[in-house]
């Protein structure tokens, strides 16, 4: 009968890990976003549920409509909608990275850094002047 490798080296007192984890990985920025990608892309699942809502109270009349707006104009549903831009922007950023890593370009370990990082610094500049750039043409507050 063959022994079975236990993974178990002579003089060693517990088994290999099967695979490697987090424990022994340092966390680097390209994975963090990676991270963030997938979370940005499960937030803008549920965000839809927002644009589905707008949509069915504009389509259902005044009073559902205004029921939405009120939530929208308060100071949570525009920490909703801030984030929810955000994720957009950061989630399509990372879409772009990625498109230009299947082209075989920026795989160098400093190009990685530098569009991951452009992807940061990307969306949360995009959101800022999304932002403002809404507000002025809205006029400000209602």
């Amino acid at each position: 009968m063959a022994e079975l490798d236990t993974g178990m080296t002579t003089g060693a007192t517990r088994p290999r890990p099967i695979s490697p984890h987090l424990q022994i990985y340092r966390p680097m920025l390209t994975m963090v976003m990676s991270i963030v990608h997938r979370i940005t892309g499960a937030a803008l699942y549920f965000g839809m549920l927002l644009l589905a809502w707008w949509l069915v109270a504009a389509a259902t009349g005044p009073n559902a409509y205004a029921n939405v707006e009120w939530f929208m104009g308060s100071l949570i549903g525009q920490l909703v909608l801030f984030g929810y831009t955000w994720a957009l922007l950061h989630h399509m950023l990372g879409g772009i990275r990625h498109l230009i890593w299947d082209t075989i370009h920026g795989l160098e370990p400093a190009e990685r850094e530098m569009l991951t990082l452009a992807t940061l610094i990307g969306s949360i500049a995009l959101t800022l002047i999304l932002w403002v750039v809404g507000y002025l043409v809205m006029g400000g507050p209602r």
